[in-house]
């Protein structure tokens, strides 16, 4: 809410600014295109190449003249079996953008600057700029924290202290919060923050840290599009696809044509290839059942051998049926020997390298990518098809073969970032 505020009280003031997330999160980013009005980019330090990295921060650059990204859990938090591969700090460092502390400072006072102290001299050489202090119980408060800092931290600028607001608070599911197009007072609490931050941060001191990317490096070619013209599913049960890759996708050529499988619309027949991105099937799972006509139109585009394509919840769709949270089974598309849970949940969460077993729409036997996996679903059945892949973890731990490949539709619960 700290960065969707500055979001929106930035382009109130008139500063062009544009967003990014880093790290695999689908939901966050959609509070942040809410507040600056432009697409938020993810920035995955792990899953991308450092050229498709440099190419989106490029991106990003053009799109407005201040770029705000917000990071991923703790600053030097990540992946791997050291457990930093990937995380904010790994981000500052590659692009030379300063990093902002926000500190939860509730219940405690001057010990906030031994724990600034820390997280400054771990690694030195992660630009650590300034500090914004969160729930803060008042004047008196604010005043014995920024006073240790400039006591102890004297180069660490101090941004301002936010009190607590429990009307910021926003309405959460099994995979986080609510994404901003479902979450009625997505604009309200959005406009509170924005509010709350006019009247407590200095944004000229803010402003005055930002520094100019450092991270330079040749275009690379992305994930290969599906085809040329390439139907897309977008609707509440169908909300996680990054925007860097439909982009991507965009500038190697493809068309798009969105469509609505809640709605009960079919993929256009004109498209040359299907692509179900993940989302939330699981909750509209009865009404997914009943699309007779987006269904038959899968049907179709599978049987004219066009690519159809599911990660995550689009690949559960493209089953032969999802258990609800009720317990109730509901019939999917068919087209893979595929059935899923959601009534007995098991969290799958981690970054997976991926390889592919053989030839198709995303590049050849071997062809490697990364990505990301998140869902509590579990696997019914999953028999009768070829296996899409073999994936590790991020430490390298062999996870053995995993989706599932029948005839040109395929899919795997796997989120794809980049190639490897």
């Amino acid at each position: 809410m700290v960065t969707s505020g500055l979001l929106r009280h930035l382009r109130e003031c008139g500063v062009s600014v544009a967003a990014a997330k880093a790290g695999p999160d689908f939901i966050d980013p959609t509070y942040h295109a809410v507040a600056s009005g432009k697409p938020c980019l993810n920035l995955d330090v792990w899953a991308m190449r450092s050229a498709t990295l440099a190419g989106l921060v490029a991106e990003l650059g053009a799109a407005g003249d201040l770029i705000l990204c917000e990071g991923v859990m703790g600053l030097f938090d990540g992946a791997g079996a050291e457990g930093e591969a990937g995380s904010t700090a790994e981000l500052a460092r590659l692009t030379g953008w300063p990093i902002v502390l926000i500190v939860d400072a509730h219940g405690q006072g001057a010990s906030a600057a031994a724990l600034l102290r820390g997280f400054a001299t771990h690694q030195p050489t992660v630009p650590l700029a300034g500090v914004i202090f969160n729930r803060v119980a008042g004047a008196r408060h604010r005043a014995i924290l920024e006073g240790a800092v400039s006591r102890h931290l004297p180069d660490l600028v101090c941004i301002g202290a936010l009190p607590s607001d429990p009307a910021l608070i926003l309405p959460s599911r099994h995979l986080g919060l609510v994404p901003a197009g479902e979450a009625e007072d997505a604009e309200r609490v959005i406009d509170r923050a924005g509010a709350l931050i006019g009247a407590n941060l200095d944004l000229d001191r803010l402003l005055g840290l930002a520094r100019s990317s450092t991270f330079d490096a040749p275009p690379t070619r992305g994930i290969p599009p599906l085809g040329r013209r390439i139907a897309v599913a977008r609707d509440d049960a169908f909300r996680f696809a990054y925007p860097g890759l439909i982009e991507g996708w965009r500038r190697a050529g493809a068309e798009f044509g969105f469509f609505s499988p809640l709605a009960n619309e079919p993929p256009d027949t004109t498209a040359d290839a299907v692509y179900l991105p993940g989302g939330y099937p699981e909750l509209w799972a009865g009404k997914l059942a009943a699309a007779d006509a987006f269904a038959a139109g899968l049907r179709r585009a599978a049987a004219e051998q066009k690519p159809v394509y599911g990660e995550c919840g689009g690949y559960m769709v493209l089953g032969e049926y999802l258990i609800d949270a009720e317990g109730c089974r509901q019939r999917m598309a068919g087209l893979l020997p595929l059935a899923t849970s959601f009534a007995d949940r098991r969290l799958h969460l981690g970054y997976r390298c991926v390889t592919l077993l053989s030839n198709g729409p995303l590049g050849g036997a071997g062809a490697c990518f990364r990505g990301h996996e998140f869902h509590h679903a579990t696997v019914v059945q999953d028999g009768g098809a070829d296996r899409l892949m073999t994936a590790t973890g991020a430490a390298g731990t062999d996870l053995g073969a995993c989706g599932l490949r029948q005839g040109s539709v395929f899919g795997s619960f796997i989120h794809l970032v980049d190639q490897a």
